[in-house]
Parts: C-alpha cells; sequence; structure tokens
C-alpha cells in the first residue's frame, strides 16, 4: 500500500494487535496520507507548485511527526472544515486516526517524546438517534418472510437470520459468520465481534426454535457454515443484505431508511425498552467496547418518558 515503514507497521499493528478490520485499517491510511501531506505542505517541506494529491508521503521522519504541535492539529481540524467540506462527524473520525497513530508512535513503539493530541479539543457533533424498526414493523417484517412465496428451505432460513437479527442484535458480519459448531447445547452461540473478540450470545426460544426448524431442511453437507446460498456456500454479507432488503421491500418498509443494521438497533432499543436491560447488560449483549456507544439507546425510548411524564399525579390538574 505505502513505503513508509512508519505508517507500514502502525498498520500491521492496528489489524495484527489491536483485531482491526481491513476496512478500518484502509481508513486508518486515508486519513494519515491526508494528514502527513498537510503536515508537509504546512512545514514548507514541499515546493508550492506539487499538486496535494501528489505530495509524496513515503519519506516522513519521525522528527517531522515530533515537530507537530497543537496549533497544527488545529489548523488540520480547519483544513478538513474548509478544504474538505466535511461534517464533524467525519473530522472527529479523521482526527481520532492520527490521535492512535502518535499514541502509537509516543506510547507503543516510543520513537517520538512528545504528543501534540494529548488533552485536544475533539471537533463536537449531535449524537443522532439510532433509526429502528417499532416492535409492529418488526413482527410483520417476520411475517412478511413467513407468507412469502420462496422455496420452504430459503423461507426457514431467512426467517432463522431476521430472528437472530431483531432478538440477539448482532452485527452482520457476526451473523455472516457463524458456524453450527457455535450452536452450543446450554443454547447459546459464540460470535466472533469487532476486533475478533470472541463474545457468548444467549438464544431464547425464538431463536432456537427458528434454527432449529432451518436445520431441519438445511443440506448436509459438511460445510460448518450456518446460513448457506443457493450454491451451497456460506452466505456472504452483501447476499445477506439483499436478502433482507427484498423482503423488507416486500413488507412495506422504505429500504432508503431501514437497513440490516437498523436491525441491530431494533434489537437493542426493544431489548431496553421491553427487557428492562440495565446499560451495562445491553452494552454487553451487542458488544460495545465503551458503554458509551451503548447509551445512546437510553434515549430512545419516547413513549416511556412520556408515560413517565403523564404518570405524574398532577398531569390531569387543570385551572377552572
Amino acid at each position: 500500500m505505502i513505503n513508509s515503514n512508519l505508517i507500514d507497521d502502525f498498520l500491521d499493528y492496528m489489524k495484527s494487535t489491536k483485531g482491526s478490520s481491513e476496512n478500518t485499517v484502509k481508513e486508518y491510511y486515508y486519513d494519515l496520507r491526508v494528514f502527513v501531506r498537510f503536515i508537509k505542505k504546512r512545514k514548507n517541506l514541499v515546493d508550492d507548485s506539487i499538486n496535494f494529491n501528489d505530495i509524496a508521503i513515503e519519506d516522513i521522519t519521525p522528527e517531522v511527526l515530533e515537530s507537530v504541535t497543537k496549533q497544527d492539529i488545529y489548523a488540520y481540524n480547519a483544513f478538513l472544515e474548509r478544504e474538505r467540506k466535511i461534517s464533524n462527524r467525519s473530522k472527529f473520525r479523521k482526527i481520532s486516526s492520527i490521535r492512535s497513530f502518535y499514541n502509537y508512535l509516543s506510547k507503543k513503539i516510543e520513537i517520538i517524546n512528545k504528543n501534540p493530541l494529548i488533552d485536544i479539543d475533539m471537533p463536537k457533533f449531535e449524537k443522532t438517534l439510532p433509526v429502528y424498526l417499532s416492535l409492529d414493523q418488526s413482527l410483520n417484517l417476520l411475517k412478511t418472510i413467513e407468507k412469502s412465496n420462496i422455496k420452504p428451505i430459503y423461507k426457514k432460513r431467512d426467517y432463522a437470520i431476521v430472528t437472530l437479527f431483531l432478538n440477539c442484535g448482532m452485527r452482520l458480519s457476526e451473523l455472516a459468520g457463524i458456524n453450527i459448531s457455535h450452536l452450543k447445547d446450554d443454547n447459546t452461540l459464540k460470535v466472533i465481534g469487532k476486533g475478533n473478540k470472541e463474545r457468548t450470545i444467549y438464544l431464547n426460544e425464538a431463536c432456537v426454535y427458528a434454527i432449529n426448524e432451518y436445520l431441519k431442511i438445511r443440506p448436509q453437507i459438511k460445510d460448518d457454515a450456518l446460513f448457506l446460498s443457493m450454491r451451497q456456500q456460506r452466505m456472504s454479507n452483501r447476499s445477506i443484505q439483499h436478502m433482507i432488503e427484498k423482503h423488507m421491500k416486500n413488507s412495506g418498509l422504505d429500504t432508503n431508511k431501514y437497513s440490516v443494521h437498523k436491525l441491530r438497533h431494533t434489537a437493542a432499543t426493544l431489548l431496553y425498552e421491553y427487557g428492562n436491560a440495565d446499560i451495562k447488560s445491553l452494552q454487553e449483549i451487542l458488544g460495545h467496547e465503551s458503554v458509551s456507544t451503548t447509551e445512546i439507546y437510553t434515549h430512545v425510548n419516547k413513549k416511556a418518558l412520556k408515560k413517565m411524564v403523564d404518570s405524574n399525579p398532577l398531569s390531569k390538574v387543570k385551572e377552572k
């Protein structure tokens, strides 16, 4: 990808040690590439006639990186807004990439002594509430699959997949990666989440039933993958997305608004709203590294908030 030992080694570290996905590693690379070009231009290390996108980054040195100040970081933030026209949310992610890089340089391999990202003010952005299906929409989606005119094997498979999404809140990659050997006799399931972290998911009655119904007619082949495609191979992320989009459309859902990931949001919201799940338990179920990621689901239950306000004994007292 690039000949820079510093950046290459950092990307290898993120992938092999931290367990970052291929896509995440690519995003780190893109972010670092823009940052290094900006720094070299800002510090007059390249000729002004050179196009920004043609600035080489292979020769970046620890000395140059250590010379970066907080002022340079804030200038980079302004550059992202002014020149790249990106949102604060995107700026936050890009500067987070730079912060991870500097943490690696200063703490993990200790080749620089100064980290300009310490105590830096990060771009502020509004956290948007997750989009999710209502309970009725969820039931209707399952009913649509149940009544669909497709072969029984695919009907049972699709029903089991959506049931798992709606009840367990797993990620798309986690569901696609399920093997039959991951299913345990105590009705638990082992999944591999972000960073190759393994966690146990507890299957409720609906999940156990849906999986068992599918296994009754699943092709008897040696492949350990639980969910198989028409070619009797493990279903890919994209094939699962396409299948669910089709059922969503048939159930009357707008696929521009709802997606596979929204089923994960739906499970989290239903668990919090109806299951009396505390935030730490929900964090473990969803496999979030930080509880701050999970806390967004504490803000989505507007009905409960209205009910709480309406329950005030003074709520019906009116002026006479």
